[in-house]
């Protein structure tokens, strides 16, 4: 099984079998060899967990099974506890411009304590390896300050304020 790691999580890229089986979180857990999946959210966030699950990841994966890592939620396990407590995923390979966009969320149970940010440069360290890739860029809302606190830790830079939401970059370095 294919997974990247930092010093407290391990973060797995969900394939088509497994993106399937989320809603099940005891058989996810024992397919992937974990003492469980511990994510809690508000309705808010899991309502737009549940809208990319059937209406991106799903479908994206399918069509993409070679490159499915950069169009599935990576599943972000806590090592201390071997649990699934959040997700994290990119919006595919990058586009022309060099860019793709990432999106993630902690369980409530596990927020304030790094772990978004630590996800978040550890998928990053491994989205700037793939030689096309120049910015990966993140919304958040104006109102959404845990958000954002989590980017800037993370070494994203305001870009502007679209459409109500804050734009955030992170550019390759040399």
């Amino acid at each position: 099984m294919f997974y990247i790691e930092s010093e407290r999580l391990k973060l797995i890229p969900l394939n088509l079998v497994q993106l399937r089986i989320y809603h099940q979180p005891p058989i996810l857990a024992q397919e992937l060899g974990l003492s469980g999946i511990r994510i809690e959210n508000e309705p808010f966030f899991q309502h737009e967990f549940d809208d990319a699950l059937a209406n991106y990841w799903l479908p994206m994966v399918e069509k993409n099974p070679d490159h499915y890592e950069w169009f599935t939620n990576w599943l972000i396990v806590l090592k201390q506890e071997n649990a699934g407590i959040g997700g994290i995923g990119l919006t595919g390979l990058p586009d022309a411009n060099g860019e793709t966009e990432v999106g993630y969320g902690i369980g409530l149970d596990y927020r304030k304590r790094g772990y978004a940010s630590e996800a978040l440069q550890c998928l990053c360290a491994w989205a700037f390896q793939h030689p096309a890739l120049m910015t990966v860029v993140a919304h958040t809302p104006a109102d959404l300050l845990s958000s954002q606190k989590v980017l800037q830790k993370a070494g994203f830079q305001f870009v502007k304020i679209e459409n109500e939401l804050i734009k955030w970059a992170r550019e390759k370095t040399a």
